[in-house]
């Protein structure tokens, strides 16, 4: 059952993940439980009591309020068993909320280090390195990457390696490949686990799924999902995922024909301007129990009152200005854009750093995060809708 219509709306959004702060969490009807009840096993295959409609009636929140009695247990390698794997995963949740990452048997803090800014720049060590240690100091345990993050060389992945050496067994690392055959997939994954100095990657996913062609490359005879299949059944690789960023059909296509573990979605509060993923793909993960990421935050700014656009001339020659040209600063705080995407059924948000400043930033925001309610989204919405096309320019791209 979900919550009660007159608890309030932060107890709803506790119950959805069995995300917490401080001394307690809160259960399916707003109990509060102890802290030692986190590492209570879910009764197996108890499934959600509402459907899609009712995801679509009264929002992704309250629906996703029914999978608390099904929360994971609190560990970030559970079956490692280790007393220090449990400690770290403690001393996250201390830090920041987390939630479960679908069915993988993980929780998430709810703000992920992204594998672009300052870890997808060439030669950048003495930036990339310090952004990706003060991640793991407050308790960031989800990091992203791909193998087209930095250029031939891989950047992302090579300063992903070196930065989390010693701390494999308290993280979890979603990396992607965009090859499309078996054989190119699997070529890319060995050089994915040589740089980032693992023998296993948690989440090896389809990298920008946007258009339907895509789905048919990937699912055809010596496709990649051959590739997926087999590094899953070798232990290369934990958990499979899809991505993409463009359009919602191809993922909504890509998850019908295979049971992936997660997605990775563009999401902010500019989302139902523009082929919105809100609307059908975020309802359809949720009732999937998938682990849900969302990226675009921030719309690399875009979305931001903060920002100033560079000069037109600029603009065009950037891969954002391919989506549009934008002649305004955005409408957003950067509470509000994170906020407003951290109060969607989620399991993690993440954000690619320039700097350490932005982590500890987007650490505080996400430690200090009070559910929205549906007039606050609401509100927020609205003020995106002069900014749209910028604050979605990856959504307006040819392809």
């Amino acid at each position: 059952m979900i919550a009660r219509s007159n608890q309030p709306t932060k107890y709803i959004l506790y119950a959805i993940f069995g995300f917490r702060k401080g001394n307690f969490r809160y259960n399916g009807r707003g109990q509060r439980l102890a802290c030692a009840l986190m590492k209570t096993p879910p009764k197996p295959n108890q499934p959600p009591s509402r459907g899609r409609r009712d995801f679509l009636k009264i929002g992704g929140a309250a629906f996703a309020a029914n999978l608390a009695s099904a929360a994971l247990p609190a560990s970030v390698h559970p079956e490692s068993g280790d007393r220090a794997s449990a400690a770290s995963a403690h001393a996250v949740q201390e830090m920041m909320p987390t939630r479960n990452l679908g069915k993988t048997n993980y929780r998430v803090g709810i703000f992920g280090l992204g594998g672009q800014g300052a870890l997808e720049k060439m030669d950048n060590e003495a930036i990339a390195l310090p952004v990706i240690e003060k991640a793991l100091e407050l308790g960031v345990n989800y990091f992203d990457t791909s193998a087209i993050y930095g250029g031939p060389d891989r950047w992302s992945e090579q300063y992903l390696g070196k930065g989390l050496k010693g701390h494999r067994d308290q993280v979890f690392i979603a990396s992607k490949t965009k090859e499309r055959t078996r054989d190119a997939a699997l070529r890319n994954l060995e050089v994915s686990l040589k740089l980032l100095n693992t023998d296993h990657i948690d989440t090896w996913q389809l990298h920008d799924v946007g258009i339907l062609d895509d789905v048919k490359q990937i699912f055809s005879k010596g496709g990649a999902i051959e590739a997926f299949i087999q590094a899953r059944d070798q232990k290369m690789v934990r958990h499979l995922g899809v991505t993409g960023r463009f359009r919602p059909d191809a993922l909504i296509e890509s998850i019908r024909r295979f049971p992936f573990d997660t997605v990775l979605m563009s999401l902010n509060a500019a989302d139902k301007y523009y082929y919105s993923f809100a609307k059908d793909l975020l309802p359809m993960a949720v009732e999937k129990q998938m682990g849900i990421i969302a990226m675009k935050v921030m719309a690399r700014g875009r979305i931001l009152s903060s920002w100033t656009p560079p000069p037109v001339e600029v603009q065009a020659k950037s891969w954002e200005g391919t989506g549009a040209i934008a002649i305004r600063p955005g409408a957003l705080t950067k509470q509000e854009t994170m906020f407003y995407t951290f109060s969607l059924p989620i399991s993690t948000a993440i954000i690619g750093c320039d700097s350490v400043e932005q982590v500890e930033e987007c650490v505080r925001l996400a430690r200090n995060f009070t559910p929205l309610n549906q007039q606050q989204m609401a509100e927020l919405t609205a003020k995106t809708e002069p900014i749209a096309k910028q604050a979605l320019f990856f959504r307006l791209m040819k392809r």
